[in-house]
């Protein structure tokens, strides 16, 4: 596992691209799963273990804010012949045995990643429904072995600010975790 910081580039504005929706088997548009009210994507994977300490408040925020048309998707983009626990098999299984509430994407030729300037797993973009992001980085400031409790505040304070209809001014906040597996 290589640590890597997330990217201090931030694209100010939501693409939509059409990849393969690991539940259903089939390729689906990201705009299709997009909020008019806020939107987190995600950069996550199977095996980091950045992303395995936080599932459990993945799936609790999700379920929190997903009622207030939030939406969230996750998006896989490591090499899978590299890293076959990635596979969108496995991610099928991981999708099944966690139970995701939110849809999980494959990202096979790495084009939304690098469109994002993703760098890490896990990094977190919010963007307003209009499409502009109001925030990029972490979750909060877990991470495995530091022993501060997993509580997504740092994307749970962003989400509150949209629905009381305040302003978030553009906010970066860096992650670290894996970085992503490119392909060579």
């Amino acid at each position: 596992m290589v640590q890597t910081y997330s990217s201090s580039k931030i694209k100010i504005q939501i693409k939509d691209f059409e990849l393969l929706e690991v539940s259903s088997g089939k390729k689906k548009f990201l705009k299709d799963f997009f909020s008019n009210q806020a939107t987190v994507i995600m950069f996550i994977c199977n095996h980091c273990p950045y992303v395995k300490h936080i599932n459990t408040e993945l799936i609790r925020l999700a379920n929190d804010f997903m009622p207030k048309n939030i939406s969230f998707l996750a998006i896989n983009s490591n090499d899978e012949k590299k890293y076959p626990e990635d596979s969108p098999k496995n991610m099928k299984k991981i999708y099944n045995k966690l139970g995701y509430p939110f849809p999980y994407f494959f990202d096979e030729t790495q084009e939304v990643a690098k469109y994002y300037c993703a760098k890490c797993t896990p990094e977190f973009f919010i963007f307003y429904g209009n499409g502009n992001l109001c925030y990029h980085g972490q979750l909060d400031d877990s991470r495995p072995g530091n022993d501060i409790p997993v509580t997504g505040v740092d994307v749970r304070n962003v989400l509150q600010n949209i629905l009381k209809g305040k302003k978030v001014d553009p906010t970066l906040k860096l992650s670290y975790g894996c970085n992503i597996k490119w392909k060579t």
